[in-house]
């Protein structure tokens, strides 16, 4: 498939959801009230609404979490904060982490089917081959910083890593090492928003100190033989 035709295919998706949304009263009906759910702050009303979905409560929330790769408005720790009130500590966090697997299993296969062509002339041919070198070097603590940080762009680096033709199993495992430790965090303050948010934030920071101190330290330690 051409770089066209990816665009028009993907650009058709939207549109059709799009005018969906408008011609559809039942899915407009659907989509406001999830909608609403999602960022009112009633906990009994969010928990209440994937509990009305019986058995494929879980289910819904994962699927909430796989198109959220395509919503880049919506938040990734959202989905993860209403799986721990519908479903509580240990529910929810299996949920957070199964969603988290499978939005990231898509988002890598995406990138290795759009290639390293497409990231190369998004890029230019000077940037591509430097983050070619990140994730060749620093690919496994990138993407586990990332998932640590749900403030930055965890799909943008399943993505890449797929473009670049990342090994599957170090990226899940990375992605696996980054989300499950978030997962149990959201879990275990998801009851307290405002504390939650402060956790993550404090979470991501110390992350990305810790990994900056790390790559630092990796680069001037490889510089140093060339030195000498």
């Amino acid at each position: 498939m051409s770089k066209k035709t990816s665009y028009f295919l993907t650009g058709g998706i939207i549109l059709l959801l799009v005018i969906s949304y408008f011609i559809i009263p039942d899915f407009q009906d659907f989509i406001n009230k999830t909608w609403n759910v999602l960022w009112s702050e009633d906990k009994e009303k969010i928990r209440s609404y994937f509990k009305d979905f019986g058995f494929w409560g879980p289910l819904a929330i994962i699927v909430v979490m796989v198109v959220q790769i395509f919503l880049v408005i919506f938040p990734s720790w959202l989905p993860m904060i209403v799986a721990v009130l519908a479903y509580g500590f240990w529910g929810g966090a299996a949920i957070s982490i199964a969603g988290v697997y499978c939005a990231s299993t898509i988002a890598f296969y995406l990138g290795k089917f759009l290639g390293e062509d497409h990231l190369e002339q998004l890029l230019g041919e000077s940037k591509n081959k430097k983050v070619k070198y990140w994730v060749s070097n620093y690919g496994f603590w990138t993407i586990t910083i990332f998932r640590v940080s749900p403030f930055l762009s965890n799909d943008a680096i399943s993505i890449i890593a797929g473009m670049l033709s990342m090994k599957y199993r170090k990226f899940i495992l990375a992605t696996l090492a980054g989300i499950i430790p978030l997962a149990f965090a959201i879990a275990y303050f998801g009851e307290d928003t405002d504390t939650l948010k402060n956790g993550l934030y404090w979470i991501g920071g110390a992350g990305i100190l810790i990994y900056g101190i790390y790559v630092y330290i990796d680069h001037r330690k490889n510089k140093d033989p060339q030195k000498s």
